[in-house]
């Protein structure tokens, strides 16, 4: 067939949430999330990485198979499904599944009332991939449920709260009671918490929730049954703007088109060709889809084997091997069970799901998990091209590395042919990775060996890495070599000097890890052998010994398992009224909306008439000048609308808060990789993405570019100031201390990754140079501030909206100020709205993290154990600019000590300006880095003194009345407390002594245990930053609408302060609205950071509604026996205003760094955390097995948000988080 036959374009029919949608003019390029979202208006379904990595955009497929009668409903990432893969196929969205305006699900309904959202972004794809199991299996295993999670990212809740509402599906008990013992967690409750304290385990209340009825689930649509039965199959095309898409019914059909255009490739998943075009810059202008083809899809039971089609994929694949496990005997069985134990962590469900076993092999990527056990396996290939067909073993397709060609560009793998294992062979596969689930391998291997029947000497060896080079790697001259050896200790050796010295890595190889590499390289081929030692015992005890039984636990690879975890909080006093709300688990108040998709976040906003979309055009120098900027060949592509660069600034475009300025966009030279030259303008994302990259800049690079904090030690490049803080006679104490250890510590960064990107929506209002501006942000204030400041208006003309934010983490301040102001100059020039919503990959790239660090010490001690003095100087990568980089160094000397007194202490901290992206505020900003320092020496100090860390953590520890090295005094009692009831409820000694016995009786697996205590100092150093407003307006029907300054970016700030003013005002929440924060309603509102933002503006809410109360008390006074609309009716009739603000002036904090002391912090949080882990020695493979964490919040206002807060930390632990009261 050729495409000049195909001329004309189909139309493409599905069903989205019961609906039919006919497009005709689909476009192959576009990926279903793009069309739910902007065509159909169901912005439920998130955009979070584009790459089928996080499970925000997770939808469920359901097909009908007319020969079985069979409908099929799996989940898949919407960002990655082609529509055009979509004919016949219906789709539910979130939308689909419940809402607030009909029915909600029982899932959306449990993941709320569970707490299982705090930001709310995931929580859509969290519903899909466990609606759609629950639609195949209503009453999962925990096994089921965890695997279909896996596809599925969450940056705020630690997983725990939702998987506390999944366990509520699971048929079987999910609490430890099945341990042997027979017993719970919570019969030990009384145990954990003193009598006389009210304590509560219970966040949610089962009783609650709505029963699961299967019976009411959308039906699949009929016509799709009709079309898949009785209308004959026929090819489809599709036409779009640059590519067109063919999908044929038959092999010959396809060898056709294969003949005629051999570079087009065959997509099914689209999870290796759309990420290669989205993210590689690739581009196909012919695309073939053979998922329909039967020959492709075949599932063939042999003699020898099995036979697949290569379309299958990669779920039905492992289903199909699960099932011939069961069936045949073991010893047929090796190789199906090592290609399913891969297939279990290749990916999420989603991936799984829609990913082709062909395109896995034909891609040859050297992260693949399969193609090292199918090679090593002796699996075949079958081929086809027009008029030939032939059969080739699937390792030649890697004999000749990245280069090879021994699959023909005409030529189609028709199917995969996996052979049954045979008697003496011994088959094994192995990966490792940052993650068990859901994570590219960093190096994964295949390996088989025949042996000479009833001997264990070697016949056939095959040994395959991937990892370890651009494609799948054959170590063929090592298994050469060791054909006739015996299965022995000498063979091993000599196998592992061969192996490293055909496979190992260089040290300048790409990827890096290459140290960690080579060793993965012989560790997975030693855990090989003593596999095959104790197989070969098993076979004959007599002449093979087997492995010393300390060896055999490495035998046993790690496995995800259902969490257990039990919460414990101080309940409320049994005198509360039980209509007050504050210290009660209550939900999230936009809970149900985020697990609907109706809540709404930046790109979920309608469009606006001739709204326009924003590309950023980015350095891809780290250091040079600009010599010019040619925009030429992006004003010619389809819907571009204009170029923005400074010259279109009109006011200011450097922002000097300190010595370095803070720019929006470049104008003659660049100062990082990533950094913002100009933008593109066009009339869809698309179009302004694709002239984004035509854009040509022509550089001159300037020396030095420093990168790392070295160099720029190297270089003396620094922010100022650079801070000191000093404490008693640190030389005279280094001259009596007993011993002294120097030492340092190197931190590595790490990204944001809140789960909605930066995000921008500018739009003009035409008259007085008015705009709003809806921003993902944590500071409304600061980007009114840039904006105005950039377009030369007053800060009144300019209104900044934030409903909620998707997660932040520090990352939304002052990056999203200068993304505001490219926008809202764009915005200014075009005089149109203008959306600017970052890529994954743009966000990475553009914004910094958290701050690289290396702490440098040296230490002074006793042999008791006691520490006399600290010498240290810690350096921050602060990156180009200075954004928050002075202040992270600074925090980092404040809260350096933790819990240890330090009676000698210098102390200094640098900000390193680099050439990377700015970094910026993170989570703990600062102190996480410092504090692990410390960690660091304490225990070094364990190891010299021969006393235990948790020795020297309790010898060093500040005790009484106390004050800091910045001479702040404060009372550590609840630190000592937090302490002491960590190691007294995590069982700490007792579990101490298992960790040493399991360790002498295990050689390749350990276990570790720790407990360190925690005082974290609140504060943001200065009043004015700590200040806060509310409003609050009471209506004549008695509801009230509440606003204050705080930002709702996960952390339930909204409903902590509605619940205050509940109380304060003796109504039901219910009573009560927030609808957004807005500098139209509060002026001049800090940043919510540092965990002040319910401390702050609750004071201010407190304050404007006791305003309002006290207005009314004359009237309550009046008629006692009154109700809430009664008083408000005659107060209106009275005319008392029912308006208030309230305010809160900040804490009175200071420090004067001449002097080396202030008052910084208001109060202090204390906490104690204990975690058991074990790890493989052989691979670095790790797993935590319980973490105990005690922490004083003070009172909490609702336990259920603030262990939510606490728990991300303990994701995977037996007991959660304990909180305790002042």
């Amino acid at each position: 067939m050729s495409l000049q036959g195909a001329a004309g374009a189909d139309e493409l029919i599905f069903y989205v949430n019961g609906r039919k949608i006919i497009e005709k003019h689909a476009d192959p390029e576009q990926m279903l999330l793009s069309y739910l979202r902007k065509r159909l208006h169901l912005t439920g379904t998130k955009y979070g990485c584009g790459g089928g990595g996080c499970g925000a955009c997770t939808v469920m497929i359901s097909t009908y198979e007319p020969a079985s009668k069979k409908i099929r409903h799996y989940s898949a990432n919407a960002c990655l499904l082609p529509i055009c893969s979509l004919y016949g196929v219906a789709v539910t969205t979130v939308e689909g599944v419940g809402s607030t305006k009909s029915r909600v699900h029982p899932v959306q309904e449990r993941l709320a009332k569970c707490h299982g959202s705090q930001c709310g972004f995931c929580t859509p794809g969290m519903v899909m991939s466990i609606y759609t199991l629950l639609r195949n299996y209503p009453e999962p295993t925990s096994e089921q449920m965890t695997a279909a999670l896996a596809g599925n990212l969450c940056r705020c809740t630690g997983y725990r709260p939702i998987l506390d509402a999944c366990k509520t599906f699971c048929k079987e008990s999910v609490c430890c009671q099945s341990k042997a013992s027979g017993k719970c967690c919570l019969d030990h409750e009384e145990d954990l918490f003193d009598k006389e304290e009210k304590i509560s385990t219970r966040l949610f209340s089962p009783d609650e929730f709505q029963p699961l009825d299967p019976t009411q689930e959308l039906i699949f649509p009929p016509e799709l049954m009709r079309m898949a039965e009785n209308q004959p199959k026929r090819t489809l095309v599709f036409h779009g703007e640059r590519m067109t898409w063919i999908s044929p019914v038959n092999l010959d059909e396809l060898l056709d088109l294969k003949a005629a255009h051999p570079k087009a490739p065959l997509v099914v998943g689209n999870t290796i060709v759309g990420p290669q075009m989205k993210f590689g810059g690739m581009f196909h202008p012919i695309v073939f889809s053979p998922a329909r083809i039967p020959d492709l899809n075949v599932v063939k039971y042999t003699d020898d084997g099995l036979t697949l089609g290569a379309a299958c994929s990669l779920s039905l694949v492992k289903d199909i091997l699960r099932n011939a496990i069961s069936k045949l005997p073991e010893e047929k069985t090796k190789i199906f069970y090592a290609v399913l134990k891969q297939l279990r962590t290749l990916g999420g469900e989603q991936i799984r799901n829609v990913a082709s076993l062909g395109g896995n092999v034909v891609s040859r990527k050297s992260t693949s998990d399969l193609n090292p056990i199918l090679a090593a396996s002796n699996c075949m290939l079958n081929l086809a091209s027009r008029g030939r067909k032939r059969q080739i073993p699937l390792s030649d397709i890697f004999a000749d590395g990245v280069g090879n060609n021994t699959i023909m560009p005409e030529e189609i793998l028709v199917s995969v042919h996996i052979p049954h294992s045979r008697k003496g062979e011994y088959i094994s596969a192995f990966r490792q990775a940052p993650r068990r689930e859901n994570a590219l391998p960093i190096a994964n291997a295949g390996m088989r060996v025949l042996f000479e029947e009833g001997t264990d000497k070697i016949k056939d060896l095959s040994i395959f890495y991937g990892g370890a080079a651009s494609t799948t790697v054959h170590a063929k001259q090592t298994c050469w070599t060791l054909i006739g050896r015996h299965w022995n200790e000498q063979m091993l050796d000599e196998a592992s000097r061969l192996i490293l010295k055909e496979i190992a890595l260089p040290g300048s190889a790409c990827g890096g890890k290459v140290e960690y590499k080579n060793t993965l390289i012989v560790s997975f081929f030693y855990r090989f052998f003593l596999e095959v030692l104790q197989s070969l015992k098993t076979m004959d005890s007599c002449h093979y010994p087997g492995i010393p039984m300390e060896y055999e636990s490495v035998l046993q690879d790690f496995q995800t398992k259902m969490p257990q975890s039990i919460q414990i909080y101080q309940d409320v006093d049994q005198s509360q009224s039980p209509q007050d709300p504050v210290g009660r688990p209550i939900m999230h108040q936009s809970g149900i909306k985020h697990a609907t998709g109706e809540a709404v976040y930046i790109d979920d906003l309608p469009s606006v008439d001739g709204e326009l979309f924003l590309a950023v055009v980015t350095s891809s120098r780290a250091h040079a000048k600009i010599i010019s900027v040619d925009t030429s060949e992006a004003l010619k592509g389809p819907g571009v609308f204009d170029i923005i660069t400074a010259d279109d600034v009109p006011a200011t475009n450097e922002f000097h808060y300190s010595s370095d300025p803070e720019i929006i966009f470049a104008r003659n030279k660049v100062i990082c990789v990533g950094q913002i030259v100009c933008a593109v303008v066009a009339d869809s994302d698309v179009h302004a993405k694709q002239a984004a990259a035509k854009v040509k800049i022509k550089y001159e690079v300037l020396e030095p570019v420093i990168l790392t904090i070295e160099e720029a030690i190297k270089h003396n490049s620094f922010f100022e100031p650079k801070r000191k803080l000093e404490e008693g006679n640190v030389d005279q104490a280094f001259e009596t201390v007993d011993g002294i250890l120097e030492g340092e510590v190197h931190i590595g960064g790490q990204e944001h990754f809140y789960m909605e990107t930066q995000s921008v929506l500018a739009i003009p209002r035409g008259e007085d140079k008015e705009m709003d501006l809806f921003v993902s942000t944590q500071h409304p204030a600061f980007i009114q501030e840039m904006v105005a400041a950039s377009l030369g208006v007053p800060a009144n003309r300019i209104m900044c909206h934030v409903k909620r934010v998707g997660g932040a983490f520090g990352g939304k301040i002052l990056k999203a100020g200068l993304l505001a102001s490219v926008a809202a100059v764009a915005a200014n020039k075009t005089n149109r709205a203008v959306r600017l919503i970052l890529s994954r990959g743009d966000d990475m790239l553009i914004t910094g993290g958290r701050h690289p660090f290396i702490g440098k010490y040296k230490v002074g001690f006793m042999n008791d154990g006691r520490i006399r003095a600290v010498d240290a100087k810690y350096y921050v990568n602060g990156g180009c600019t200075p954004d928050e980089s002075v202040l992270v160094a600074e925090v980092s000397l404040l809260k350096m000590d933790n819990a240890y007194k330090i009676p000698n202490l210098r102390c200094s901290a640098y900000a390193c300006k680099t050439n990377l992206p700015s970094n910026t505020a993170f989570r703990g900003f600062g102190f996480p880095q410092s504090a692990l320092v410390t960690e660091t020496w304490i225990t070094d100090i364990a190891d010299k003194t021969g006393l235990s860390p948790e020795k020297i953590r309790e010898i060093n520890m500040y005790k009484e009345d106390e004050q800091t090295p910045f001479k702040q005094k404060f009372d550590p009692q609840n630190l000592v407390r937090c302490w002491n009831e960590c190691m007294e409820k995590s069982a700490y000694h007792s579990r101490k002594t298992a960790v040493e016995e399991f360790n002498k009786q295990n050689y390749w697996k350990k276990k570790g245990i720790a407990i360190v205590p925690m005082k974290f100092p609140f504060g943001l150093g200065t009043r004015y930053l700590s200040q806060a407003a509310a409003l609050v307006h009471i209506y004549t029907d008695g509801s009230v609408l509440l606003t204050h300054g705080g930002i709702e970016l996960g952390q339930g700030i909204h409903t902590k302060m509605i619940q205050v003013a509940s109380r304060e005002l003796n109504i039901p929440m219910s009573y009560i609205h927030f609808r957004e924060t807005s500098t139209t309603t509060v002026p001049n509102a800090c940043a919510s950071v540092g965990s002040a933002g319910t401390d702050v503006n609750g004071m201010a809410v407190k304050d404007a509604c006791q305003t309002l109360m006290k207005r009314l008390q004359p009237i309550i006074n009046k008629n006692p026996k009154g109700n809430w609309n009664d008083w408000i009716k005659e107060a209106f009739e009275q005319s008392v205003s029912l308006s208030a603000t309230g305010y809160f002036r900040g804490y009175n904090e200071n420090m004067d760094w001449e002097k080396g002391e202030g008052q910084p912090f208001t109060y202090f949080l204390y906490g104690a955390a204990c975690s058991e882990v074990e790890i493989n020695c052989l691979t670095g493979d790790h797993k935590n097995l319980q973490t105990d964490i005690v922490m004083d919040i003070g009172c909490s206002i609702n336990p259920a948000v603030d262990i939510g807060q606490a728990g991300p930390q303990t994701s995977s632990v037996q007991h959660g988080c304990t909180s305790l009261s002042d």
